[in-house]
């Protein structure tokens, strides 16, 4: 090896032989190349007698930054202050360009100064770089324009991570928010769930889903309540961010949607309570004051007998008719009063066809008062369905009750009012069919939407609680001609699952 004893220091050139970084030494005073190890050699394509006469133009890029007396000067500044660093673009023998980070370093050796020059490829390096600063900005450019806040919290439930978006859904500084107690936003039931979340959250287990309220105005509750959605779930990146991560949104216009719809639904329970209370009040006055005024005769005419005659035979025969009337009357008292006890807020598992017989005695009531005849065609299958019992009694009856008064209007026309029930295959379904005057044409899109109505004295209120009860319920309901006139009214409930 001529060239390493020239440098004089064999030892040292047998160790450069071997490493993998690419060397060249340079005369400190020259800036000839004096020698290369073999990675330099091998990267550059060059054998050391092939690179000893060459200068910068020949093994360097053409671009500008490249140009011959930059890099004379950057050699020269190691030269004079000891080291100096550069990025620079060598070219190899094959015209191949290696973007390299270059390191210039004096070297005082035993034949005289030299600089010796350290440089490795480092082009896949910056284009790894370049992708990673450019998803980095990506990153923080959707950070800060999601509608979704993220914070990591630790095992106590501080805030160990916090994205520009949180400190917006939170009004804080996100900065700021580092190492504050997530828990003192958030009101003490929503706390205690939040707690229970860090306690059972184990590494490795499913995503959470759970419900917060915040007060975010002042972090203290003196602002409004806000409600949050979040999703939670333990992470664990390379040692550097470990803790519940917390993905959560606003959901407060959610939330008061949801009460407003709650508060909607006790109104509609109550309105259809009420008017169910209103039509069996009716069917109480019209069926009542019959057995009470005939009592009444046969109790005046027992008197009567008693003046006429002593037989005490005629007497029990007017007694007995009328406790058979009071009977009734206490009879048609109890079939109110059972039926008011079932009133109730919650679902619960029922017959639908029960339903059905309970409303049939409230029906045949007001076709007697119409003057209208009813058919039950009343399927002999289960109609298992989880209901709110008296809410679809009243729309039964709603129903019912629509048709006998459209059939009230066309006294000279023969027909009746058939109340249906039968099983599909995944539901249970009420029909109710007349053969009146049918829809109106203008009541298409209409007929549900709590204004329509063909009754003279008609709000339409009683179609549009149908309607609202029976989708509260799951179920469908819809109006269509029945042939060859009048009108079917149908709605469906879902079966029970077990029982379908």
């Amino acid at each position: 090896m001529p060239a390493t004893a020239d440098l004089g220091c064999p030892d040292l050139a047998r160790l450069f032989e071997v490493i993998d970084h690419c060397v060249l030494v340079h005369d400190a005073h020259t800036n000839d190349i004096l020698w290369a190890n073999p990675a330099a050699r091998t990267a550059l394509g060059f054998t050391l007698d092939e690179l000893k006469p060459l200068k910068a133009p020949d093994m360097s890029s053409n671009a500008a930054q490249y140009a011959r007396h930059i890099g004379v000067a950057w050699l020269q500044r190691a030269a004079d202050e000891g080291r100096s660093r550069i990025e620079w673009c060598y070219r190899s023998k094959s015209g191949t360009d290696i973007l390299s980070e270059a390191l210039a370093v004096r070297v005082e050796l035993s034949v005289g100064p030299v600089v010796m020059v350290q440089f490795r490829d480092i082009a896949e390096e910056k284009a790894t770089r370049r992708d990673l600063t450019r998803t980095e900005a990506r990153l923080q450019a959707f950070l800060r324009n999601l509608d979704e806040g993220i914070v990591v919290l630790d095992d106590d439930g501080r805030i160990a991570f916090a994205g520009e978006s949180a400190g917006i859904l939170l009004d804080r500084d996100p900065d700021g928010l580092l190492g504050t107690d997530f828990t003192a936003f958030l009101a003490a039931d929503s706390g205690a769930v939040l707690r229970g979340v860090l306690k059972d959250t184990s590494r490795g287990g499913r995503p959470t889903d759970a419900r917060y309220r915040l007060s975010v105005s002042d972090g203290a509750g003196g602002g409004p309540d806000r409600w949050f959605a979040a999703r939670s779930q333990y992470i664990d990146i390379e040692n550097d961010l470990r803790g519940l991560l917390l993905l959560f949104h606003d959901i407060t216009d959610t939330v008061h949607t949801e009460e407003e719809h709650r508060r909607d639904a006790e109104y509609l329970n109550h309105l259809a309570r009420y008017n169910a209370m209103g039509d069996m009040a009716m069917a109480i006055a019209h069926e009542v004051s019959q057995p009470i005024a005939a009592a009444h005769n046969f109790v005046a005419g027992a008197l009567g007998r008693i003046g006429d005659t002593p037989e005490p035979a005629s007497l029990r025969w007017g007694l007995d008719h009328a406790t058979r009337q009071l009977e009734r009357a206490t009879s048609i008292l109890s079939s109110l009063r059972a039926y008011v006890v079932r009133l109730a807020d919650a679902k619960r598992s029922v017959d639908l066809g029960d339903i059905v017989a309970d409303c049939a005695y409230f029906v045949d009531v007001r076709a007697r008062e119409h003057q209208v005849a009813v058919c039950w065609e009343r399927t002999a299958a289960d109609l298992p369905v989880s209901c709110e019992q008296v809410l679809i009694g009243q729309v039964v009856m709603n129903l019912a009750f629509n048709a006998l008064e459209e059939m009230a209007r066309w006294p000279d026309r023969p027909g009746e009012v058939t109340i249906a029930t039968r099983r599909g295959t995944d539901c249970a379904e009420v029909e109710v069919r007349d053969t009146g005057g049918g829809l109106p044409a203008s009541s298409d899109g209409r007929i549900f939407d709590g204004v329509f109505t063909s009754k003279g004295n008609g709000h339409g209120i009683g179609l549009a609680l149908s309607h609202r009860i029976i989708t509260r319920h799951g179920g469908e309901i819809e109006a269509f001609p029945n042939s060859p006139r009048g009108t079917v009214f149908r709605f469906r409930l879902p079966l029970r699952g077990a029982d379908a």
